[in-house]
């Protein structure tokens, strides 16, 4: 067992790079660490865990913003041990040693993320307890037809906003707006959806000089919701978690808020914009996706595995002298959970191209009893908001070559900057209806998935079947009539070349209507 901390900040101990050094460029910081942060962190982070795998075996030494020290798990069956024992490894940040002796500042570009607040993800024992519970009952009191039903109608009327120009950002103008949109209704807030919110929300995790003031903005808004909901309740999360048994203060309830609400929006907006690009970029990932061989759902596990929307989550703090996969950790030391880097252990994952759709074995949500609570909501938002942005414009293809997407990175994760697509120019839909099928691109009749400039191949999202028969018609209508690519009838027989090709005939029209308002919870 080794213990490479020799170098602690403000030391001199430690060789330091002279700045001619090309090691300055490549991330190496005082004692020979690699800095996880900076330029080689955030463009390639699965080439730093290859590198750190090789040096340190499945528990790495890492530098902080600030050339702070601190552990990373890269291991599967490492980070599940760390996770599901708080007896050794605490979420209370007070035991970190340099916040003890000062090497970390109130100010530092991480404080939103570690600095330690009433809530039950800095608690462990029976504070978590009193804490989680209340947050887990909370969220079984979420009506998950309503869910539904909120991002359906909000995706409905972001594509509206944007259905008329044929072209789109599927980042800005999509993935970052549902999610938050839907939180504020679920949480009981839709008139804070703003352009300053999510702009706050997305700010408050990325270590900027300004996320401090981000967080302030965040947390005055919920802290007039729970104001709002002692004097006035309603059937909503903020009056469900003021109500609870467990008696939470002001101050506890709008903590809980914050870290639901941004936990949901982040993680929920990097894994729509991530299955996006996915279905925009990777011919097979498409292909099996539009020929019937993957569900949505199914392609949202496949991406939890190969991109997690958060890489890693900062942080667990060391209870005592302990060891983990062959480091001595001493207490008070910083670990972080490494969610990208156990996805693709090779112990328990040696074939990165393996199909992983059916199974759960991700940390993408951690584990132990910190594992994220709200994961199947952002999985419903996830897999019914992309189900109806691609239902209503089937025809997506991506504005520009793959190679010239872009990413920028931090602690957490890697954020997709923009996702330009392109589409047939058509009119808006009325948002209080289900997302009805887009016409098709009409210069676009074949179904061959291509190489881009690569523009790949429309998908229409099949529409599950329900366990019983539904009527041929809503309203009594003809039977014979199948559904055209716009959505209205086309007469018996007709084709309908171009829509979904070797697969079973479309529904007819209001047949169709009829299965969209079932499956959406309508």
């Amino acid at each position: 067992m080794t213990t490479p901390f020799h170098y602690e900040p403000g030391a001199a101990t430690g060789p330091v790079p002279p700045p001619e050094c090309p090691a300055h460029g490549l991330g190496i910081g005082p004692g020979g660490l690699r800095r996880f942060y900076g330029p080689e962190a955030e463009q390639d982070p699965h080439g730093l865990y290859d590198k750190l795998r090789a040096e340190h075996g499945s528990v790495a030494p890492v530098l902080l913003h600030g050339d702070v020290p601190a552990w990373l798990v890269l291991g599967h069956s490492e980070n599940l041990h760390m996770t599901r024992t708080p007896s050794q490894f605490s979420r209370d940040s007070r035991r970190w040693r340099a916040l003890q002796d000062g090497s970390v500042a109130p100010d530092h570009p991480l404080a939103p993320i570690f600095t330690w607040q009433p809530i039950c993800v800095f608690a462990d024992g029976a504070t978590h307890e009193r804490q989680r519970g209340a947050v887990t009952d909370s969220m079984g009191r979420i009506d998950t037809r309503g869910v539904r039903r909120h991002v359906n109608r909000y995706s409905n009327r972001l594509v509206n906003d944007f259905c008329r120009q044929g072209r789109t950002d599927l980042v800005s103008d999509f993935a970052e707006r549902l999610p938050m949109m839907v939180m504020c209704a679920i949480l009981g807030m839709p008139e804070e959806y703003n352009d300053r919110m999510v702009q706050a929300a997305r700010d408050m995790t990325r270590g900027t000089a300004t996320a401090v003031q981000s967080n302030a903005f965040v947390l005055a808004a919920l802290s007039r919701l729970v104001e709002r909901r002692r004097r006035e309740p309603a059937d909503d999360f903020a009056t469900w978690l003021v109500e609870h048994p467990a008696d939470m203060n002001d101050q506890e309830v709008a903590e809980h808020l914050r870290l639901i609400l941004i936990a949901s929006y982040e993680a929920t907006t990097n894994l729509i914009a991530s299955v996006l690009r996915m279905v925009l970029t990777d011919p097979r990932f498409r292909a099996r996706l539009s020929g019937g061989h993957m569900t949505v759902p199914e392609a949202v596990e496949q991406t939890l595995w190969d991109e997690p929307p958060f890489t890693a989550v900062f942080g667990r703090w060391a209870v005592g002298d302990t060891e983990l996969g062959g480091q001595r950790i001493k207490a008070g030391d910083a670990m972080i959970v490494g969610i990208a880097p156990a996805n693709t252990d090779p112990v328990v994952r040696p074939d990165l191209s393996a199909n992983m759709e059916g199974n759960r074995a991700h940390l993408a949500f951690s584990g132990g009893p910190h594992e994220c609570p709200g994961q199947d909501i952002g999985r419903a938002i996830a897999d019914v908001g992309v189900e109806a942005l691609l239902m209503r414009l089937p025809d997506l293809e991506l504005a520009v070559d793959d190679s010239e997407l872009q990413w920028v990175g931090n602690i957490l994760g890697r954020h997709l900057v923009t996702l330009p697509a392109e589409f047939a120019a058509r009119p808006p839909q009325d948002d209080r209806e289900p997302p009805s099928m887009g016409k098709p691109n009409p210069t676009r009749q074949d179904w061959e998935v291509q190489s881009a400039v690569r523009h790949t191949a429309p998908i229409p999202v099949r529409a599950p079947v329900p366990s019983e028969p539904a009527p041929a018609s809503a309203d009594g209508g003809p039977t014979g009539a199948t559904a055209a690519a716009d959505g209205s009838a086309a007469a018996p027989g007709e084709a309908t070349a171009g829509l979904i090709p070797q697969q079973r005939r479309p529904a007819p029209a209001r047949l169709w209507r009829v299965v969209a308002r079932w499956w959406n919870g309508c």
